[in-house]
């Protein structure tokens, strides 16, 4: 069986994709704010903040965990680049490594954030 050969190339094209997927979320994730800002106004029952304060908590742990992916992906990216520059193209087997247990922990992190979006969108279709 020939091995596969992971190239820096193709590692560095999936960071930016990733990158692309977290800026996008950071900037759903403001439009909820402004939901939630617009829901605060309307509604003063306690069953209904408890739910905002809820869905506020989660946007703030949401983005929190944008925030270490995206300094992960730079790390990672970093080490790339060295590699690079030492004109090495293929990574090692320990940053290998690394790369499929960040790919694990994105997908993980896709489903959190489409739980959190289908919970949210639920909840504004019932007091929009």
């Amino acid at each position: 069986m020939e091995k596969e050969i992971i190239y820096n190339s193709n590692l560095h094209f999936e960071h930016v994709q990733w990158r692309r997927e977290l800026f996008f979320w950071e900037d759903e994730l403001k439009t909820f704010k402004n939901r939630l800002s617009e829901l605060v106004m309307r509604y003063t029952s306690k069953e209904v903040m408890v739910q905002l304060e809820h869905f506020q908590n989660q946007i703030i742990l949401h983005g929190g965990k944008i925030d270490d992916l995206l300094e992960d992906i730079e790390k990672h990216e970093s080490q790339i680049a060295g590699q690079s520059m030492a004109g090495k193209d293929v990574l090692d087997t320990v940053l290998v490594k690394k790369h499929l247990e960040f790919r694990d922990l994105m997908e993980t992190q896709r489903q959190l954030y489409a739980d959190l979006k289908k919970d949210f969108f639920r909840f504004l279709t019932k007091y929009m």
